[in-house]
């Protein structure tokens, strides 16, 4: 594991990047890797001092909170409607897109709507050939 505040004691005491990576044991990048997210979180050798090393790992990468989530369209209705004279998946995809931002919620790309598209045709002819 990663010595974070021998890092960061080394950094304040002027080492260089090569030189705190040889004394750590670890890469160049991951001296600077560590420094950054230091710097941006507002944390020096002498604001770790209380912290335990969990929570200095803790602070430097804060864990990222879930993906966003896209709002899967419905596809029964995509594929009804494309029956329709002049519909075009693109123009659905607009649509759902509208829809989306009207509700505050994330649309898929073009294309993953299509992929997503497509795996539902999919289902529904296997569904359909279990059926009959």
């Amino acid at each position: 594991m990663t010595d974070y505040r021998e890092v960061l004691r080394l950094h304040n005491l002027g080492l260089n990047h090569s030189k705190i990576a040889a004394s750590a044991g670890i890469s160049r990048p991951t001296v600077i890797k560590i420094l950054r997210c230091a710097e941006s979180q507002g944390l020096s050798w002498q604001t770790t001092e209380g912290l335990s090393d969990r929570e200095l790992g803790e602070r430097l990468y804060p864990k990222e909170e879930g993906k966003p989530s896209y709002k899967l369209p419905y596809y029964t209705w995509v594929h009804r409607e494309l029956t329709k004279p002049g519909v075009t998946l693109q123009l659905l995809w607009f649509e759902y897109c509208e829809k989306c931002r009207e509700n505050d919620e994330i649309p898929y790309q073009l294309t993953q709507f299509k992929k997503y598209y497509y795996h539902y045709l999919l289902s529904w002819c296997v569904w359909q050939v279990r059926i009959a």
